[in-house]
């Protein structure tokens, strides 16, 4: 199939042009940069089986989502959204790549675990995808298959530093696996939090009978991001490994970062960017308040687990700070973090106890708004810069650049038309995702998608879903090469 994009305002992560694009065989073959003003159709040889006209319009790569967790057990209960739910909300929301979490169980081979997740995305995601793989079990067999793992496409592995009893490793355990990154060239992902003391803080927290999901957050200070940050950069400064921070939170932790820029990756995501600590004292509507109380017995004050995710979070300096590291490139991508539950049935799970609502939240369809209305229209980002963060740099880092993350010749035809005069009002009855909330409801501003392009195939047109079940791929990445990322 040949399609053509005419007089879209094209941009990339460094420029930024009005061009005809033509797209055969789902691969971007020819870009004809135009003047401004000229409206004619600069491609008249290339006959299309359908034209968009794009006047007007930013064309953007699709999105790269580096991190999501898709039909994902977690808590007592699975992720509201599979692999399929999950990447029509992902395509709707301008993404068409994403890499998942696959989570290996106690006792499990990594073998094992990437066969498990394989079977939970083909033939269901409508995006490509990848995995990584979180190592929770480290023992001498699964230290010797990271080669064969690496040898299947899967280049990154992540590790907790938090999560004590279940998914935590120790901090020698963290070594031996930077170590092997360095040798290997591949990626280790850290959540960086002081499990040991937040296993503390739970425990007094609940033992003194508070138990709303407030102190979810101040059992997970800010502090505690910090130090497990600053002892992940000795591991690395030790060990010379290749470390790749996820979704930071926090300004000291930041701070931390940025003292050995070059060094290590970070990412962020748009909650931490827009919400604050604020929420968890949020209180429910009157209509919302009587159904909570009369027919599910929910008290106002857990309002909040709507908002429960690791970090946690912060208070309204660290958004500041955090857009600041996007700015200075200390933070190189922003990702979702999608890990959604339902609050009721799901969250409801922590009713009496903080310590049990399930960890996270929905966002796999509003990355692309917020950064839109927050970065480029509140004029802290450019748009290059949100091109950057959203498509181009988690591409490079990786290993699916050039093919995916730009618009280029050669490269899958991976795009999305955004019209930037589009009104917009989020709301969870409009969205995608298979959740019975969205964090951001009654977000305002301004940019609707007018179509999603996966690999030269139309998949969403003026929001609506068109693509077919199963249509994405597994993508096979690349080993990390230094710098890649930045």
């Amino acid at each position: 199939m040949k399609l053509k994009i005419r007089n879209g305002l094209v941009v990339t992560s460094s420029e930024t042009f009005k061009a005809d694009i033509g797209i055969e065989d789902g691969i971007i073959t020819k870009i004809e940069r135009k003047a401004q003003s000229a409206s004619a159709d600069s491609l008249p040889e290339f006959q299309a089986d359908e034209v968009i006209d794009a006047d007007g319009k930013y064309v953007l790569p699709g999105g790269v989502d580096v991190h999501t967790h898709l039909d994902m057990p977690f808590g007592g209960t699975v992720t509201a959204d599979n692999f399929y739910t999950g990447t029509v909300a992902g395509a709707c929301g301008g993404t068409t790549t994403i890499i998942d979490f696959a989570i290996q169980n106690k006792g499990e081979t990594l073998k094992t675990v990437l066969e498990n997740w394989h079977q939970k995305a083909k033939n269901i995601s409508v995006v490509d995808y990848s995995f990584h793989i979180a190592i929770t079990d480290l023992n001498e067999g699964v230290l010797s298959e990271i080669p064969r793992i690496i040898n299947e496409g899967i280049t990154s592995f992540k590790l907790f530093m938090a999560y004590k009893g279940s998914l935590m490793t120790a901090s020698e355990n963290i070594s031996r696996v930077l170590a092997e990154s360095s040798r290997l060239g591949f990626l280790t992902m850290l959540h960086c939090e002081d499990g040991d003391k937040i296993d503390e803080l739970i425990k007094d927290f609940l033992f003194s009978g508070n138990t709303n999901p407030l102190y979810h957050s101040l059992s997970r200070p800010a502090e505690l991001e910090e130090k497990a940050v600053s002892d992940a950069l000795k591991l690395q400064e030790q060990t010379k490994g290749n470390l790749y921070i996820v979704h930071l939170s926090s300004e000291g932790a930041l701070k931390q970062i940025r003292k050995h820029k070059g060094r290590v990756l970070t990412e962020t995501c748009p909650q931490y960017l827009v919400l604050s600590i604020d929420k968890y004292t949020e209180k429910p509507d009157k209509q919302v308040r009587e159904r909570n109380r009369f027919l599910c017995g929910i008290p106002d004050d857990f309002e909040g687990a709507k908002y429960v995710m690791s970090p946690p979070l912060r208070g309204k300096h660290h958004l500041n700070a955090l857009w600041e590291g996007i700015k200075d490139n200390t933070i190189s991508i922003v990702s979702t973090d999608h890990c959604a539950f339902n609050f009721y049935g799901q969250k409801t799970l922590g009713l009496g106890d903080f310590s049990k609502i399930p960890s996270g939240i929905p966002g796999i369809e509003t990355r692309l708004f917020l950064l839109y209305n927050e970065g480029v229209m509140g004029k802290l980002i450019t748009i290059n810069k949100l091109v950057d963060v959203f498509a181009t740099v988690p591409a490079k880092t990786f290993g699916l650049y050039p093919k995916k993350g730009e618009i280029a010749i050669g490269a899958d035809a991976d795009i999305v038309i955004f019209n930037q005069d589009k009104k917009l009002v989020i709301k969870s009855i409009r969205l995608h995702q298979d959740v019975d909330y969205c964090p951001f409801e009654g977000y305002r501003g301004k940019g609707g998608i007018s179509y999603v392009i996966s690999r030269g195939e139309i998949i969403v047109r003026d929001r609506a879903f068109s693509g077919k079940k199963g249509r994405g791929k597994f993508l096979s990445r690349r080993t990390y090469q230094v710098g890649s990322g930045v």
